[in-house]
């Protein structure tokens, strides 16, 4: 898994006008391709009368998958600015669809190009970029006599922290960044003079400074 990466939060979309043509921008975080095919399938449904609904993803840690579409559009100035500009936004597990309305005058291949980018860029905006960070579920149980110093310990070092839970003893969800994980296990053994009882759970994404 990567320690961290960049996608989009949500479906999003965002509406330009460019020498009188409608673009209208749609992002959206996917995960499989079938999930972007859909998701341009629906937009396609969603504005069967448009001139052009142009696309892009990018899936994969790796990139592994990416495709793009022109629908229609000169070829490479639709489909592949698409995918540049999520390219050069770092963008991964992420669909785009530019959606075209023709408003009568001619952009010209650099027109298109430009103008298709320009979708893109607000599709992201409208999508918010976001960038996910790993972090490792680490359980620390403890008596109830050291949750007051483990708690203001956590809190000065601002772990982020899962539920806490509380039978004969206290369990605490601690979610150091994954890369951090060992030092934070060893810093913890240490604090409680080996008293607590250490585990590991998942490792789960969060996304950066929320």
């Amino acid at each position: 898994m990567l320690e961290r990466y960049k996608t989009v939060r949500q479906l999003g979309s965002k509406e330009i006008v460019i020498k009188k043509s409608r673009f209208i921008g749609y992002g959206k975080p996917v995960t499989t391709e079938q999930e972007a095919i859909t998701f341009i399938e629906d937009m396609k449904k969603k504005h069967w009368n448009a001139t052009h609904n142009c696309s892009a993803y990018i899936i994969g840690e790796r990139d592994e998958i990416q495709k793009a579409s022109d629908d229609g559009e000169p070829s490479g100035t639709a489909g592949k600015p698409i995918l540049e500009v999520m390219k050069n936004q770092g963008l991964k597990d992420t669909a785009i669809v530019v959606t075209r309305y023709f408003g009568g005058i001619l952009l010209g291949a650099g027109g298109l190009i430009r103008a298709y980018s320009d979708g893109a860029v607000a599709a992201i905006e409208a999508a918010e970029a976001i960038e996910n960070v790993l972090h490792q579920e680490v359980f620390v149980e403890i008596d109830y006599t050291w949750l007051g110093k483990l708690e203001n310990e956590l809190r000065n070092k601002e772990t982020r922290m899962g539920e806490t839970q509380f039978t004969d003893k206290v369990t605490l969800t601690c979610l150091p960044v994954v890369s951090e994980c060992e030092q934070f296990i060893a810093w913890m053994t240490d604090l409680t003079q080996g008293q607590a009882v250490i585990r590991k759970g998942d490792p789960l994404y969060y996304i950066e400074g929320e």
